[in-house]
């Protein structure tokens, strides 16, 4: 059949395995979709009656001049293409397949020991050193140890739990190696391989990951979107609160960067009081998400508010909470409460934390932490005239540079040519 004589559908299910496809959904840049179903013999028409939108809107939207930004068009476009719900932060469409499993006691997969093992040894190195020096590593595993099973009959769908697991793992690495359009692309990939494998509680905490880095990338409504997709897949699974409590903290946090301070608030509740229930069931593959991660994420939603004693609170309470081997997240931590700090008027303070910050280990390989400090620094640049702020910069440079020469091999300039 010609490219001509093919109806959009079609098109769009011979792309659903494509790098293209995949990353402009992942990014929700639907200029791109169009120019793809175009360029295979959709004429611009088609499209533009298929998803009941003007021509020259869509013109505006093939190039680059306007975004899809409300809901309803996203869900005009998934609905007039077939294109699954999950790769656009969607809930799952009328038109698709219900779930493989709806009994809510099901157990997952029994996953490979050795799957287990790496995805453990994988995250506890990560924890301490950051995703830097780890990315390669992840990446050569799954292409080396985990993808020629894939296509192995015996091996059963616990293997395509394992891919998921670690191209989601992959593109938290990618994230921290500040490489954020190549995470959005492995987590695009994710969410189909959690599928196959019919675990939709670890397409849901996927589902969270691309929430976060929705909103790392100025994406709000990505980030609400992604984050009740999860939910949504969260009540098609056995129940595991911590992974409820996870989505509706991403939610929280989406919500307040919008300033919605009601919905933001009664999320961060949800989050709050499903933390506080028992599990279930345990899951395998799932990130943790404790009483530390809540605070920590709690001070930013406060932060976002505009109500700094509240973040001030959660800020050291994540620092009182969090295990001393996490040392990127206690750095991170720091980073956030230098900041609220600073929001408070409280230069003294935020120059002691500031100073405990230069003590993270030079080597930790985590670009997304040299670019939050770097963030911190321009925020207390205004006040160099006070004393204890002048020195701590002159300071704070000189530990920049010694950092940036370890980071050297991981570390990316950005537009402009600076690092």
């Amino acid at each position: 059949m010609s490219h001509q004589a093919q109806q959009p559908r079609e098109v769009i299910a011979g792309l659903l395995g494509d790098d293209r496809l995949l990353t402009a959904c992942a990014e929700r840049d639907m200029g791109a979709v169009f120019r793809l179903l175009n360029s295979r013999g959709v004429s611009t028409r088609r499209i533009a009656a298929a998803v009941d939108i003007t021509q020259g809107r869509l013109y505006d939207y093939m190039n680059g001049k306007s975004r899809v930004e409300k809901l309803t068009i996203f869900e005009q476009i998934a609905d007039a293409f077939h294109i699954p719900g999950h790769l656009l932060g969607l809930a799952r469409r009328t038109w698709e397949p219900a779930p493989a499993h709806t009994n809510h006691q099901a157990l997952q997969p029994t996953p490979d020991g050795d799957d287990l093992d790496a995805v453990d040894a994988f995250r506890n190195a990560d924890r301490q050193s950051g995703g830097g020096r780890l990315y390669a590593a992840v990446v050569r595993h799954l292409t080396d140890q985990v993808a020629p099973r894939l296509v192995d009959t015996a091996s059963g769908p616990q293997v395509f739990g394992a891919a998921a697991a670690l191209t989601e793992m992959a593109g938290w690495m990618a994230h921290d190696s500040g490489h954020d359009s190549l995470a959005a692309r492995h987590f695009a990939h994710a969410q189909p391989l959690a599928r196959a494998s019919g675990d939709l509680l670890l397409a849901a905490s996927i589902a969270a990951s691309s929430s976060h880095l929705a909103l790392q990338t100025g994406d709000t409504a990505g980030a609400v979107l992604w984050a009740s997709t999860g939910l949504d897949l969260t009540g098609q699974g056995p129940r595991i609160p911590v992974l409820t409590a996870r989505l509706h903290t991403m939610r929280a946090r989406a919500l307040a960067s919008a300033a919605q301070r009601t919905p933001a608030l009664r999320a961060l509740d949800d989050a709050h009081r499903h933390l506080d229930q028992t599990a279930d069931v345990t899951h395998p593959w799932l990130s943790p998400f404790d009483a530390a991660a809540l605070a920590s994420e709690s001070a930013l939603i406060w932060r976002d508010l505009e109500c700094y004693d509240q973040a001030l609170t959660h800020a050291q309470l994540a620092l009182t909470l969090r295990e001393i081997g996490r040392a990127r997240s206690i750095a991170l931590n720091r980073v956030t409460l230098v900041d609220v700090h600073l929001r408070r008027g409280d230069l003294d303070s935020a120059v002691n934390v500031g100073h405990e910050l230069l003590a993270t280990n030079p080597a930790l390989g985590s670009v997304r932490f040299v670019r939050q400090i770097d963030t911190l620094r321009r925020l207390l640049e205004p006040h160099r005239t006070y004393r204890p702020v002048r020195e701590y910069l002159v300071r704070f440079d000189n530990a920049r540079r010694a950092r940036i020469l370890l980071l050297a091999d991981i570390i990316a300039p950005q537009e402009g040519g600076s690092t």
